[in-house]
């Protein structure tokens, strides 16, 4: 055995209702082994530092930014924005989003979404500071606004 291999971490984790057992290095980050070991691309990796929100996902129903969490401190179940629709629809956050043209290259749009549920849940009342954490280069701000707001009046739940 190298020491490499010694210095893995065994971890299982819960991936939109699905259940992964990962050896780890100790310091993966949630999105690498979201995206590199367990092939789930929805968050996507911005800036690698926590400033732009690319990488939102929910864990225990709370968002976290993916590039910030160790793979291997995540216990409770962890909620993509590919686990939000099912086969048969979208989530109301993703349908508001294509009503109102809430995207244009769409790079931030997983992030924006995640955001955006988790506003939505929580009742946030100021929509704009709650999702300043999340960029978009595109700046497609006031339609993101207003796809929240499309989504709160359809009471939109994860």
């Amino acid at each position: 055995m190298s020491s490499a291999e010694r210095d893995l971490v065994d971890i299982s984790l819960e991936i939109n209702g699905r259940a992964a057992e990962l050896s780890v290095d100790p310091g993966v980050t949630l999105l690498d082994a979201l995206r590199e070991r367990l092939g789930v691309t929805g968050p996507k990796k911005g800036c690698d530092r926590g400033q732009c929100g690319a990488c939102t996902v929910h864990v225990g129903g709370r968002p976290v930014l993916s590039c910030l969490t160790l793979a291997a401190t995540v216990r409770q179940p962890v909620t993509t924005v590919d686990g939000l629709s099912t086969e048969d629809s979208l989530h109301p956050v993703q349908q508001a989003f294509i009503d109102q043209d809430a995207l244009q290259c769409g790079f931030c749009t997983s992030g924006q979404i995640m955001s955006a549920v988790a506003a939505i849940e929580q009742g946030v009342e100021d929509v704009r500071e709650f999702m300043s954490g999340n960029l978009c280069r595109c700046a497609a701000y006031p339609n993101i606004v207003a796809a929240i707001t499309q989504a709160r009046r359809a009471d939109a739940t994860l």
